[in-house]
């Protein structure tokens, strides 16, 4: 029998990043482009040289092993034995969402407004998909997802009520999957990395993010060894990259500069509130690697930046919401006030 994600074919979701559009909009932009649309920390890991072999062999096991074990340590899971690596966590949500579907007709319930993402892949396995602002309503489901802390909003729910929830959905044979994707680089929430042994949990965790490197595509699963023994099936031998394991085994090792750099980024998201907040525009939430902005004229004032080769992320369906990512370059900054100011 032919599976859902064969049968049927989602529309494409927009998202940020897409500097092809952007310049298709307004060609007349002045450039470079300055894209803040992504939510991404506009400063990279800074590793070591990336070692021949790591282009020229097939990735070991070995050092997929190490990386499951860093990745443990820093995400706080019990062990390597309970963590997937995959090459970005876009690609584990289907897989997710497939182990989580057990009946002729499941429900899926999103908190949301989140990341549209997790819609379309529960579709995709043919889950009947409801999204609601209600957390009472995940109880419901099937399959209940929550993204803590949340994109865009900021939202954070507690670790008390996610553990509560997760108690009711595993009583039915229910899962709940917890995105922490800018768990990393926030405070004030609570990773649930720790608690998967109460099975119908499954944790996923970005790596792109944090250490402003997305174009590596790394992502990280974490769940019962039985979860993730059968995400590792579907994902086959040699998942992830030889520069991947390089870069990622040595920056999930480097406390000193995970420290640092949260704190920097704290310090860059308060900046980014007073130019915002200069410009007469509200932050209405946001984690410390991007704020979000509504207002009743925020299409005027995505296509203004956009007039001035400055990229922030719209959304068709929140035609009231903006989210604006961190500059990166001194230069930036002063564009982006200046842009602001003649608005």
């Amino acid at each position: 029998m032919d599976s859902p994600i064969a049968e049927k074919i989602e529309p494409v979701i927009l998202h940020g990043g897409n500097l092809a559009r952007a310049r298709s909009l307004f060609p007349q932009a002045p450039k470079p482009w300055i894209d803040l649309s992504t939510g991404i920390n506009p400063i990279s890991y800074p590793h070591s040289p990336i070692p021949a072999e790591a282009y020229s062999r097939l990735p070991e096991p070995a050092l997929a092993e190490v990386l499951r074990e860093r990745a443990a340590r820093a995400y706080g899971a019990p062990s390597a034995a309970y963590v997937v690596a995959a090459p970005g966590t876009q690609i584990l949500l289907p897989l997710v969402s497939e182990l989580a579907k057990k009946s002729a007709k499941p429900k899926a319930v999103i908190l949301s407004p989140t990341y549209a993402e997790h819609a379309r892949a529960a579709r995709l396995n043919g889950f009947e998909v409801i999204e609601t602002d209600d957390f009472a309503t995940l109880s419901t489901a099937d399959l209940a997802i929550v993204v803590n802390p949340n994109n865009p909003t900021g939202r954070v729910i507690s670790k008390p009520d996610l553990l509560a929830l997760a108690t009711t959905l595993k009583a039915k044979g229910g899962m709940l999957i917890v995105d922490e994707a800018f768990g990393d680089a926030g405070d004030g929430y609570e990773s649930l990395c720790g608690d998967v042994d109460q099975d119908g949990i499954v944790v996923l965790r970005s790596f792109g993010k944090f250490y402003g490197m997305a174009g590596l595509r790394l992502g990280f699963a974490v769940a019962t060894p039985q979860i993730a023994g059968k995400l590792e099936s579907r994902l086959g031998p040699w998942a992830i990259s030889g520069p991947a394991l390089h870069i990622a085994t040595e920056a999930l090792s480097d406390k000193h500069w995970q420290v640092d750099m949260r704190l920097h980024l704290r310090q860059k998201s308060e900046r980014l509130d007073e130019v915002l907040y200069a410009a007469g525009l509200t932050v209405s939430g946001g984690t410390n690697l991007f704020r979000l902005v509504r207002h009743e004229n925020a299409a005027k004032i995505f296509s203004h930046l956009g007039e001035h080769g400055i990229l922030v992320r719209a959304f068709e369906e929140r035609p009231q919401d903006l989210r604006f990512g961190l500059p990166g370059r001194q230069e930036e900054w002063q564009r982006l006030r200046d842009a602001l100011k003649c608005m």
